[in-house]
């Protein structure tokens, strides 16, 4: 039995997006220290603002001004904060309903500990020393000393606003990271260590005959285990394509570059890999290609041209 792989794998997508007129408001606000809400169709000051109604869908642009303190309206400890998050130190993720709002913010609390937070307890904003124009210029909320035990009282109305600022905030990068560890189980494990010997391992069907690579330990199709290994390739046939025009971060890679479906010789399920050794527009479904190796690698750093006849449609045209 071989030993079964462990990594760390990071899944990260950071995307920038622009801001409407709303957004851009309430976070061009939090820069200059005031938070704004919407007022929707029903009257209600909706904080954080939206752009359309939550009840009819309207488009709603009606800003207004609420409070930096608030109300707990609810609560959870978060013993053990993890990588990114608003403090370095036990908090609780608290949601806030701020003084002339009728919805309630989701931020974290700064609290010696569990039993220092509690429902209708009072709080206020503490303003991060720097800010951009974003929801981190709430550096996280803070009791204020004060408890209705029930929540406030009733708030006089919240004054309108006209959204105005100089300099205002227009776009944003919003980050999304997910950081776990990763076993690719007793199939992949052999398929991958077989790869730091340069050789591609699938595993077939007892019951369709199928050979599937990379291996699932299990047919898709059928239910069952995989658990006959094949030596399949090194050689493939390109069944179909795209080609990357946006470099990826970390990623030392010329665009553009083609990324493929190869379905290598003796296999019935096709992977993925780069086609490199030829330019990008030159690429064609039916192109027959090699794996290329660098010193030390564990699997092809790219798949290369064979200079073998391009491949008849009706030999992949299942596997496209």
């Amino acid at each position: 039995m071989p030993e079964v792989l462990t990594a760390p794998l990071v899944v990260e997508f950071p995307f920038t997006r622009s801001l409407g007129p709303v957004q851009s408001a309430f976070l061009t606000g939090l820069r200059e220290r005031t938070v704004l809400g919407v007022t929707a169709s029903d009257g209600r000051i909706v904080v954080p603002p939206v752009e359309y109604d939550p009840v009819t869908a309207e488009e709603i642009r009606d800003l207004v001004e609420v409070g930096t303190g608030g109300t707990v309206t609810t609560w959870a400890w978060n013993p053990a904060p993890r990588r990114g998050q608003p403090l370095d130190t036990p908090f609780a993720w608290v949601l806030v309903r701020l003084d002339g709002a009728d919805t309630a913010l989701l931020h974290a609390l700064d609290a010696p500990g569990p039993d220092a937070v509690r429902t209708g307890m009072r709080v206020r904003i503490r303003w991060a020393a720097e800010r951009t124009g974003a929801i981190t210029d709430i550096a996280c909320f803070e009791a204020d000393g004060r408890d209705t035990g029930a929540g406030a009282g009733p708030a006089a109305a919240p004054p309108a606003h006209n959204g105005r600022f100089a300099d205002p905030v227009t776009g944003i990068t919003t980050p999304a990271r997910l950081d776990y560890t990763y076993s690719p189980g007793a199939a992949q494990s052999r398929y991958i260590q077989a790869l730091a010997d340069r050789r591609t391992l699938g595993e077939r069907c007892p019951s369709c005959r199928k050979v599937y690579v990379p291996p699932r330990g299990a047919c898709p199709t059928c239910g069952v285990a995989t658990d006959t290994q094949v030596e399949v390739g090194p050689r493939g046939t390109v069944t179909t394509f795209c080609i990357v025009n946006i470099k990826a971060r970390n990623l030392d890679i010329e665009v553009p570059y083609v990324y493929a479906h190869i379905a290598l010789d003796g296999a019935d399920l096709a992977l993925h890999a780069r086609i490199g050794g030829i330019p990008y527009d030159r690429v064609r479904m039916g192109l027959r290609v090699e794996p290329v190796w660098t010193e030390g690698a564990r699997h092809p750093n790219h798949y290369r041209p064979t200079g073998e006849p391009d491949a008849d449609y009706d030999s992949y045209k299942e596997l496209i």
